[in-house]
Parts: structure tokens; C-alpha cells; sequence
């Protein structure tokens, strides 16, 4: 039976077969081969058999270590055994022969790893967790620890109590780790069928990084650990298919070719993101969801489409360490989908009888079938498809909480795309990808993990509805100049309560973190009573002496509320805080009434054995006559006697230890009594542990009460930082006008929020005026590094902050409500998506032009400048136009192309043209681009045709023999410019002269000779005169230009009236 088992069930426990010539037949009758094995170990134990064993297969001796006169390793061992793992084996495809043998662990591995073939598993044995194969060489590369040969696999270990530790190290890694525990008690095994075998073991749970922060054992529980607290880590399940194309242009789709569906679940949170969009060919839709939800760990429903797997796996590439999980969509076809997520909710109801008394009672809001029949089919694929992902983790519950459900859109919502989250740096800096430096960095000032990451998503997801905007600035005007902080910085020492909650929801809570979480809402409960919120008996209004913004009102109604409070003293009233907190998992329950009556009788059976041990005690003083006979107590082991060395005692005591006087006895009643304490108390950890999970289910009828009062305090956190942020930087408060007036901006001594902060007092406000029916477009030119990209992020900026509710840097700020900020801005490619610089540039320019609206802020930077200039020109001209003419947004548009001012004289009064400002050194001989410039960074009106390049390529280091190569030919270039405009300009007059002599000719009059020549050389001569006199008026910026040009037109106009003079 047990030579049966022994087969290589996967390849990954294949033996490397032996190269041999083709067998020869046989007579069946033949003898079997000779049993080949061999035995690899470095433990002190088995030295001396291998070494015996080297000796008798050859007479060559092993070599010794000079040190330590050990057999040295084979140096090619450890190759030879990863290429043995590694290479296909012959023998998956032909009966199993060998005569290899497995021990038991060995074998129980075997069989693990074939059910978990993608889980890295680690088996505990003994105090220990031990790796095999090739999870010993995955553990030994990540973790730092040695790997060697024991047996017939390769094995590295770790200590029980650096579990948690050493999974995340793992996880961390995207790894999916399984802990196999063994699921039996020595009490039980040696009193079962099994006490001869080894211990019985399983897989007791699975660790993903989406999964860890609410898995069992693992988790930090509220305590944020490793840099895991403030993020989320949502899991995102990504399906898509084909659309119908409709346009085609330049070979480019143009037009919508993909709908995606996305459902994502922070597990640890409870939250779930559900939607379904069109998308284009860059796939700017599904990259705006990725960056604001941030996955950790992906799920691809088979079949993707190649650009939709493309972009998502360049996403989760090698130094992001976001897992990717495929999962086959062909059993969610033709509407089994819809099956699927049903039969799985049916199960749920059917099993849990809380969710069903909370429907029948208190009509909890869970996805109806209603919910789930009109949620469109993508959508209800990729729930189907989260659905199966999440049951071998037992986390599928999560989905039934109908409550945490929420839609990637919102119309009282702005979604910002990947583009602006990205060159606005709204959550990273674009330096190293770090929050140090971002706008949501700038912002954060919460005082917990919880509200830090709702803020993420206020940053991330501006309002667009006047009225919350107005409510939220209230709540923040009344915290910042009235309300105490006295009451909110008391949370600031609570535990990560959002989490906490949704751990015990899924019943892998420990009693202590329960206790936490519990009396930390609890306490914030009772604080905010004390503010005496009144709230009629429907909730339909709330009056408060002390607070007078609407939004603090309900929101710290909900936290208080009475619903809150006596539920939480109601579940901490069933446990026992002392024995929580000396870690006896016995004696965490309170029994009291008819409050878990079998644990009550377990802890009874428990009790009577014990005393019946304890009053052993007297019959064995009359048998020995000692009268102060006591049992004693040693390493763990209890109900000794202790009794001298010389002390005559029955045959039948079994001596368990002694010492050089005393020697220590167990009486076979004893021991007999001991086995049965010990049956008691594994009968008593087993009710206890039921009991207990059936304490956490009940917490179930209370989840939505307690989650709604921890998003509460959430935004309460939110709005307590947006307070801080207005006090510390001296913010003003936005007005935003009716939703029926023009759109405009309009903002007095704006500063950009991150680099005010770096420069203090040295940052240089600008003003900015923008109304629909006036200039609503501004060109800006100025030279490199004068503070043009700097000045339109804070634009946006200032209009994002004031749009979620915070108050803005600025003296003033006059504000439309916006539906949407976009931008184009900076320059760069993407190799994996085999996208050119171009191709980002005109992506989002596309992008822009389709999306935007009358309501809409866009700004760009420099576009067009990644081609040729006369390409570049036109396009940059073309899709300024459109905006102009065709959407008429808001548009801060950056350039260095002068040419594009003269977009102005077909929009007069809507298109104002400015620059930065800046000082140069004045010379003799002219000024030119290399000159010594000083930046202003003051906006004004005019047009600046200079770029100070030069000056740039200083900073930059660049050899000065090139410097003062380009500065000599960019001479030549502008002076042969500057000549062949002349030229044009003369031309043009002289066809008109032309044209004016040839009417003289019509009516002759007296000529003298060669007065037509001297003519034609006059006007010659003045045509120049004008185009000098021309560039010269053109000139405003540099004076020292102007003043030569206009000497030139004098000297040419002397020259002209000279000749006529002859």
C-alpha cells in the first residue's frame, strides 16, 4: 500500500533520470534492477555514514576541510540538484518504476504540493516551519537563509514565532504562501487511530498581499506594520471584450475598441469598487482606475485582449511587486455568471443564520438579486470571477455586504485621469514615486490610518456638486476657528478601527485586537456625546448648542448614536478583559447565564477533574504517612511526589525525574487522573474555539452599524486635516459661484501648495483670471526655467483642493465648479506599450479634446514639440483652435512658439497672450540668448519670442566649446532668417510698385532718362528701410535689437535720398 503511493505526482518532485543505453528485452521472470540510492546530509549525525559510504563506493577518501576535517560538499552539488528540479522529467509520461522512498513527512508533502502546485508552502514540524524543494530555494533567495539536502529534497526551516514576519517578507514579495499546521494534538493522536503515524497535517490558510492584512495569525491587526497601514491593497479583477470600431485615422483607432469591466475589493476594509466603461485604444480609461485604486494584487479573466494584458502587466512589472493571478472566464459564458454569484449567495444566507435574522429584523442592506441582475454582464463576470477567487481564502462573505458597494463613476464626483494624477503629482512625486513631495502629502494631516486613506480618496476624486463643497468648507471653517481638537486628537492613540471591524466580520480576530477596536469606538462615541447632538426619533433633523455646520452634526450623530454605544458595551460585557490580556484563550468568554452553555459545561468538566486530582492528595499521605505530603510542580509537569531517594514506593509509580536527594513519582491513578485532564482540556479548547467563532459571527448583525460610525470618524479625521492644513498655512476659503453663472477662475496671489512649502517666503505668487465670456485662454511664453509649468500646476492644484473641500493658498479664490481638470504636460515614451514620444503626446491631446467640456480646465504644455517645428506649429495651432472655438474651456496653454498668438485675432478679447518675466544684463553690442538672465517668475502681459536655451545648457554642464559653437551658429541661422525676411518684404513692395507704374504708363506724363531705373532702386531701398523699421517695432523685449534695426533703416533711408538726390 504504502509502495503504491510512492509516485513523483508532479514535476516538481521528479527525479532526474539516468542517462543509460536502450534496455535489452527480458524474460519477465528476470530479477528486478539493483536498488540505487544515495544520501545527502551536512547534519553532525550522518557525517560519518556518508562518509562510509563514500569509502565503499570508492576507494578514493573524501576530501576534508582543513578547518573543520569534514567531507567537503561537492562545489556542484547544488547546480546538479536545481537542474534535476528544473528539467522536464521522462518519467511523467511513463509508469512510475523507481524504487525511491519517501518518509512519511516527505510523502505528506508529496501530496500537498500536488492539490497547491502555485502555493509556496511551508509545513510546520515541531517548532519549526520547514520549506521543500523548490520553496526552499524561493525561501533561501528571499529570506536570507540556508537551504540544504535532507533526505530527498532540498529543505530550509524558519521558528514558529517569526511566522509573521518571514510570510510577509514573502508576500511582500508577491508570492502566494500556504501554512500547512498539523490538525491534531498529541492528547488526541495518542488516544486515536493514528498514534503510531505522523501527525495529520493541512492547509490552514493562504496569504496573498490583498488577503494578508485580514487573514488569521499573519495580520498586524490594528497596528500598522511594515509600511502595510495607510495603503490599500485592493484586489482587481479586470475582464474586457471587443467592441464594434467605427472610425479609423492614420492607422490609429480613434474611437472606442474595448469595454472593460473592474470589480476591486479591499478585503481588509470592506470596501468593493464596481464598474464598466469604454475604453480607447491606449486603454487612458483603465490606467486612470489602476493608478487611483493602486491593486496590489491583479486578477485577469481569460480571454483578455492583447493591449488590455499588455499595459496590465507592464503595470505589475518586476519592481512593483503586484501579484497577477489568471483566471479562465469560459464557465461564465451566456449568463452563468449571474448563476454563479446567485448560488453563491444562496449558500452564504443558507449558512449563516445572522444574516438571516438581521433580514428578517432589521432589514440589513445586503446586493439584492435586483442589485446583481441590473449591474451590466462585464461587471457581473469579473463579481463572479472575485467571487471564486476569494472562497479558498473564505473571504467571499465580504461581497454579500450590499453597503460597502460602491461605482468607479459618481456624479457629484470629478474622476481625474492617469494623465493628471500623474503630471500633477497628485499622490507621487514623478522624481523617485514616493508620496514625499505630492499634493495628497502636502495635505495629509490625519491622525489616522483610516482617515489617511479616505483622504486618498477625497484627493484622488474632487466633488462636483456646489452644495457638499459648501457643506465641507463649513465643517472645516467650524473645526479650524471654533471647535476644540481636544476630542479628535484622542483618536490619533486608537487602533486601525476599519480594518479592526472588518478582521472580526471575517472571524479571524484575536480577543485582545477585538477588545481594542471595540472600546476605541466606543470611547469615541462617548466623547462625542458630550458635544450634545439632539436628533429626533427618525433622524429627520439634529440641533446642537455647540456645533452649527450640518455635516459635523450628522456625522458625529452617527458616531454617537445610541446604536453605536450600547452595542459596543454589550459585546465587550460578554468578555474577560483580564484574561484577554494574560493571553489565556480558556478564559476569554464570560459564561454568565445562559450565555454559551456548553462552553459552561466544558469548563465544569475541566474543573471536576481537577479537583479530583487535587484531593488524590490525602489518600496518598495515609499510604505513605506523611502528613505534609504536597504535590509539586516542575517544567510544565504537575501532580508530582516528591519523595527522598531512599523512599520505598509500589512497583506500579512510574518515576518521571529526580535529583541527587529526591526522586519524583507519578501514581498510576495519577497519571490515569492527568490523561484524563488532558482529554478535558483538549474537549474544552475545542467548545471554547467554537464558542468564540460563533461570538464573531454574531458581530455580523452589527457590522453596518459599526461601519458606518468608523467612515464617520474617518471623515471627521478628513475634515480635522483640511482644518490643520488651513491654520498652519494661512489658507483662504474659496467662494464658488451659482452653477447657472459663467464659468470662471479667478484667484488673487495664488501659490503653488508643494513648493510653498519647500520655499517659504521665497515662492513668488502669481494671479490668475479666467471668465467664459471674457479671456478664458491664456498663451504663456517666457524663457526655459522661468516658472510657466510651474504656474499652471497651481492652477489646477489650487482648483482641485478648493473642489474637495480644503481651503487654497491664495489671498482669493472665486471659483465655477468644474466637472473636469486635464492636462498635457512634459514628455515621455512608453517602450513596453511600443509608444513614441509623439504618439503619448497626441494620445492625450486626443483624449482631451474628446472629454472635455465648457466646464472643464485644460491645461498643456509645450505641444508639439516632440516633431518637426512646422508639424509641430500646426498641430499645437489646430488643437488650440478646437478647444477655442469648439469646446470653449478654460485653457492655459504653454508654448514657444510665438506664432501661435496669432490665434488671438480670430477669438478677440478670449485669447490673452502672457509671459514670465525676467532681467538681463544690457550690452553694448546687443542682447542674444546667451546673456546673464534673471528670473522674475512674475506672469505679464506680452509675447516673449526669447528662450534663454544657452543659459540652460550652462546649468547643464554642457562642454562651453559646444555652448560656444551653437551660440555662433544659431547667429548665422537667425541672420540668414532675418535677410531672407528682408528680402520677402522688399519683393512684396516692389511688385507692388510694379503695379503703380504700370498705372502711370496708362496716363504718360514727361520722363526724364533713367528716371525709371533710379525709381525701381528707390522703392528697392525703402522696401528695406520698412521691413528694418518693421523688425524693429517688433522688437519689445530687447532694446538693444530695436536700436540697431532702426539704425539701418536710417542709414538705407539717407542712401535713398542721396541717389534721388543725383
Amino acid at each position: 500500500m504504502g509502495k503504491q503511493k510512492q509516485q513523483v505526482i508532479s514535476r516538481f518532485f521528479a527525479p532526474k533520470p539516468k542517462s543509460s543505453p536502450p534496455p535489452t528485452p527480458v524474460a519477465e521472470s528476470s530479477t528486478p534492477p539493483p536498488k540505487i540510492s544515495a544520501t545527502v546530509s551536512f547534519s553532525p549525525s550522518k557525517r560519518k555514514l556518508l562518509s562510509d559510504h563514500l569509502v565503499a563506493a570508492s576507494p578514493k577518501k573524501p576530501k576534508l576541510s582543513p578547518h573543520t576535517q569534514n567531507p567537503t560538499p561537492d562545489p556542484n552539488l547544488h547546480q546538479r540538484f536545481l537542474q534535476k528540479l528544473l528539467e522536464p522529467s521522462q518519467e511523467e509520461s511513463l509508469p512510475q518504476t523507481s524504487s525511491r522512498k519517501y518518509t512519511p513527512l516527505e510523502q505528506q508533502v508529496v501530496e500537498l504540493k500536488s492539490k497547491y502546485p502555485d502555493v509556496v508552502l511551508m509545513v510546520e514540524v515541531g517548532y519549526r516551519y520547514r520549506f521543500f524543494g523548490e520553496d526552499a530555494e524561493i525561501a533561501a533567495r528571499v529570506l536570507g537563509i540556508y537551504a540544504h539536502m535532507d533526505h530527498n529534497f532540498m529543505t530550509a526551516s524558519i521558528p514558529t514565532f517569526r511566522l509573521n514576519v518571514h510570510v510577509r517578507r514573502l508576500v511582500n514579495a508577491g508570492y502566494k504562501i500556504g501554512v500547512v499546521k498539523q490538525t491534531e494534538t498529541a492528547a488526541i493522536k495518542s488516544h486515536g487511530a493514528n498514534r503510531t503515524g505522523p501527525f495529520f497535517r493541512g492547509l490552514s490558510a493562504l496569504y496573498t498581499k490583498a488577503t494578508l492584512e485580514a487573514a488569521e495569525d499573519i495580520s498586524s491587526g490594528c497596528v500598522a506594520e511594515e509600511g502595510f497601514g495607510a495603503q490599500s491593497n485592493f484586489l482587481v479583477c479586470v475582464v474586457d471584450e471587443q467592441v464594434n470600431r467605427e472610425t479609423t485615422d492614420c492607422g490609429l483607432e480613434m474611437s472606442f475598441d474595448v469595454r472593460v469591466g473592474i470589480v476591486g475589493v479591499e478585503i481588509s476594509t470592506g470596501e468593493v469598487v464596481q464598474g464598466e466603461f469604454n475604453d480607447n485604444f491606449m486603454r487612458s480609461g483603465l490606467e486612470a482606475v489602476i493608478l487611483s485604486l493602486s491593486p496590489a494584487e491583479l486578477l485577469l479573466g481569460q480571454p483578455l485582449s492583447q493591449q488590455t494584458e499588455k499595459f496590465l502587466l507592464a503595470y505589475a512589472g518586476p519592481t512593483s511587486n503586484v501579484r497577477v493571478e489568471r483566471a479562465s472566464l469560459d464557465r461564465f459564458r451566456n449568463g452563468s455568471a449571474v448563476d454563479e454569484v446567485m448560488s453563491l449567495y444562496e449558500d452564504i444566507r443558507a449558512d449563516d443564520k445572522e444574516i438571516k435574522v438581521q433580514i428578517a429584523e432589521k432589514g440589513m442592506s445586503c446586493l439584492s438579486v435586483h442589485a446583481i441582475m441590473n449591474m451590466p454582464h462585464l461587471t457581473v463576470q469579473a463579481l463572479a470571477l472575485t467571487c471564486c477567487h476569494l472562497k479558498q481564502f473564505g473571504f467571499e462573505r465580504i461581497l454579500y455586504e450590499g453597503a460597502s458597494f460602491r461605482s468607479l463613476s459618481s456624479s457629484t464626483e470629478m474622476t481625474l485621469s492617469a494623465n493628471t494624477l500623474q503630471q500633477l503629482e497628485v499622490l507621487r512625486n514623478n522624481s523617485d514615486g514616493s508620496e514625499s513631495g505630492s499634493l495628497f502629502h502636502n495635505m495629509n494631516h490625519t491622525i489616522t490610518v483610516y482617515g489617511s486613506r479616505l483622504l486618498r480618496h477625497w484627493v484622488t476624486h474632487p466633488l462636483c456638486d456646489r452644495n457638499l463643497i459648501s457643506a465641507r468648507l463649513d465643517a472645516v471653517s467650524e473645526i479650524a476657528a471654533c471647535m476644540g481638537s481636544h476630542i479628535l486628537t484622542a483618536m490619533s492613540r486608537s487602533p486601525d478601527i476599519q480594518r479592526g471591524i472588518t478582521r472580526i466580520f471575517h472571524r479571524t480576530a484575536k480577543a485582545t485586537e477585538f477588545i481594542a477596536v471595540i472600546e476605541a469606538i466606543l470611547l469615541a462615541g462617548k466623547q462625542l456625546q458630550r458635544l450634545g447632538i439632539k436628533q429626533d426619533c427618525e433622524m429627520r433633523s439634529m440641533q446642537s448648542a455647540t456645533v452649527g455646520s450640518s455635516l459635523l452634526r450628522k456625522l458625529i450623530s452617527i458616531v454617537s448614536s445610541p446604536a453605536v454605544v450600547d452595542n459596543a458595551v454589550k459585546l465587550l460585557s460578554a468578555l474577560n478583559k483580564e484574561g484577554a490580556a494574560r493571553g489565556d484563550l480558556l478564559d476569554i468568554l464570560i459564561t454568565s447565564g445562559d450565555q454559551f452553555p456548553e462552553l459552561a459545561e466544558a469548563r465544569q468538566a475541566v474543573s471536576v477533574v481537577r479537583e479530583k486530582l487535587d484531593s488524590s492528595i490525602a489518600s496518598y499521605r495515609k499510604k505513605l504517612a506523611i502528613r505534609n505530603l504536597e504535590f509539586v510542580h516542575v517544567s510544565g509537569i504537575s501532580h508530582l511526589i516528591e519523595l527522598p531517594v531512599d523512599a520505598k514506593v509500589p512497583m506500579n509509580w512510574v518515576k518521571i525525574n529526580s535529583t541527587k536527594k529526591t526522586i519524583r513519582y507519578h501514581p498510576p491513578e495519577i497519571v490515569t487522573g492527568l490523561d484524563e485532564l488532558a482529554l478535558a482540556t483538549e474537549h474544552l479548547a475545542i467548545v471554547n474555539r467554537a464558542s468564540w467563532d460563533s461570538f464573531l459571527k454574531s458581530f455580523g448583525r452589527y457590522y453596518t452599524t459599526f461601519q458606518a460610525a468608523v467612515q464617520a470618524l474617518a471623515a471627521l479625521d478628513c475634515l480635522h486635516s483640511l482644518a490643520t492644513l488651513s491654520r498652519n498655512k494661512n489658507y483662504v476659503r474659496p467662494v464658488f459661484v451659482d452653477d447657472c453663472d459663467p464659468v470662471e477662475i479667478n484667484i488673487q496671489s495664488g501659490r503653488h501648495p508643494v513648493l510653498e512649502t519647500l520655499l517659504q517666503d521665497n515662492f513668488v505668487p502669481n494671479d490668475t483670471s479666467l471668465h467664459a465670456e471674457g479671456e478664458y485662454c491664456q498663451i504663456i511664453t517666457g524663457p526655459n526655467m522661468g516658472g510657466k509649468s510651474c504656474y499652471i500646476r497651481q492652477v489646477a492644484l489650487i482648483t482641485i483642493m478648493a473642489q474637495v473641500g480644503s481651503f487654497v493658498p491664495a489671498l482669493f479664490a472665486k471659483l465655477h465648479v468644474l466637472d473636469g481638470v486635464f492636462t498635457r504636460m512634459g514628455a515621455s515614451d512608453s517602450i513596453q506599450h511600443g509608444r513614441s514620444t509623439f504618439l503619448e503626446e497626441l494620445s492625450e491631446a486626443s483624449h482631451i479634446i474628446r472629454t472635455c467640456s465648457s466646464r472643464s480646465l485644460v491645461i498643456m504644455d509645450e505641444l508639439g514639440r516632440g516633431t518637426s517645428t512646422h508639424d509641430g506649429v500646426a498641430i499645437a495651432y489646430a488643437t488650440l483652435e478646437h478647444l477655442l472655438a469648439e469646446k470653449r474651456c478654460l485653457v492655459l496653454f504653454v508654448t514657444h512658439y510665438p506664432e501661435l498668438a496669432e490665434i488671438s485675432n480670430g477669438f478677440p478679447g478670449c485669447v490673452g497672450t502672457y509671459h514670465v518675466s525676467y532681467l538681463t544684463s544690457q550690452k553694448d553690442n546687443g542682447g542674444s540668448d546667451h546673456d546673464d538672465v534673471t528670473y522674475l517668475y512674475k506672469l505679464v502681459r506680452g509675447l516673449c519670442s526669447r528662450s534663454f536655451g544657452f543659459k540652460v545648457a550652462q546649468l547643464a554642464q554642457i562642454p562651453p566649446s559646444c555652448i560656444s559653437r551653437a551660440i555662433s551658429m544659431a547667429a548665422n541661422l537667425e541672420t540668414e532668417v532675418r535677410a531672407r525676411e528682408r528680402k520677402t518684404v522688399s519683393i512684396k513692395h516692389l511688385m507692388e510698385s510694379r503695379v503703380e507704374a504700370k498705372g502711370h504708363e496708362e496716363h504718360p506724363g514727361p520722363r526724364e532718362p533713367g528716371g525709371s531705373r533710379k525709381a525701381e532702386e528707390s522703392i528697392s531701398s525703402l522696401g528695406e528701410c520698412f521691413a528694418d523699421l518693421r523688425f524693429a517695432l517688433s522688437e519689445e523685449e530687447d532694446p538693444s535689437k530695436s536700436l540697431e534695426f532702426l539704425k539701418r533703416a536710417w542709414k538705407i533711408a539717407e542712401e535713398s535720398v542721396a541717389r534721388l538726390a543725383i
